[in-house]
């Protein structure tokens, strides 16, 4: 299998004119005017921050569409798919909202019903989410036919995983056992995840900043787009390798 596809995560729209593809919150296009000349956005719904920061939405659902809708009508993102609004599954997020795993997922399926309801010109993604591996299994479940063959589907409350590659692949092989034909999305994946073989097999796309953290913590530009090229081209550059359990792994 190949490597996934890499989509750029990006703070200023304006950068992705640099890159074949790339991920843009919602929150960073919201209002705007002006076309983003890159062939292939993915629309993240801003969910991380707005979970953070107000352990709520504070757009509901029709308005997200409404705002999805005018940036495809006007012409000012070329959008591949639009992510549905999920809710987050770690011990830290469930404390901002005073909510359990289960209800967690309810919301998300709930949330995306009703953006598929809205009738978008674009590709609705749907979200799987869970902590444990079981649980993502069991939103598979949840998701019932709603989840076509072949489609693409992301997975989320990944990104704080990526120093255990190993956790990370758990998660993708119980979703596997569920349902092999899904392709699948990796929210803000970072390199030491992406070199594991099989995250790779397991993956069709993923996107992430940790580019322009990288860059903070180390004194330069957070905002350079030439440190998110660099950074794409590491990971195109990946060779990946198996970690010692899966040797005895087969798909």
């Amino acid at each position: 299998m190949t490597a996934p596809t890499f989509y750029v995560g990006l703070h200023h729209p304006h950068r992705a004119a640099h890159f074949p593809r790339a991920c843009i919150s919602i929150n960073a296009v919201r209002g705007r005017r002006k076309p983003v000349d890159c062939p292939d956005i993915l629309l993240d719904s801003g969910a991380f921050t707005e979970l953070e920061r107000h352990g709520r939405y504070r757009h509901g659902v029709e308005q997200y569409a409404a705002e999805v809708r005018r940036l495809h009508d006007e012409g000012v993102l070329k959008i591949t798919a639009a992510v549905a609004q999920d809710y987050m599954c770690e011990a830290w997020m469930l404390a901002k909202t005073g909510l359990t795993i289960p209800e967690h997922q309810r919301l998300t399926i709930e949330r995306y019903d009703a953006l598929l309801a809205c009738d978008l010109p674009v590709t609705i993604m749907p979200v799987l989410q869970g902590y444990a591996p079981q649980e993502y299994a069991r939103h598979v479940r949840d998701y019932g036919g709603r989840l076509k063959p072949g489609m693409w589907v992301g997975v989320g409350s990944v990104c704080k995983r990526n120093a255990d590659p190993m956790s990370v692949e758990e998660v993708l092989l119980a979703i596997h056992a569920e349902r092999s034909d899904l392709r699948l999305h990796l929210f803000g994946l970072k390199i030491t995840a992406l070199r594991s073989k099989l995250v790779q097999d397991l993956t069709a796309t993923a996107d992430s900043m940790a580019w322009s953290y990288a860059a903070r913590k180390s004194g330069r530009d957070a905002n350079d787009w030439r440190e998110a090229k660099a950074f794409a081209d590491q990971i195109a550059a990946i060779r990946p390798r198996f970690y010692p359990r899966q040797m005895e792994m087969t798909l």
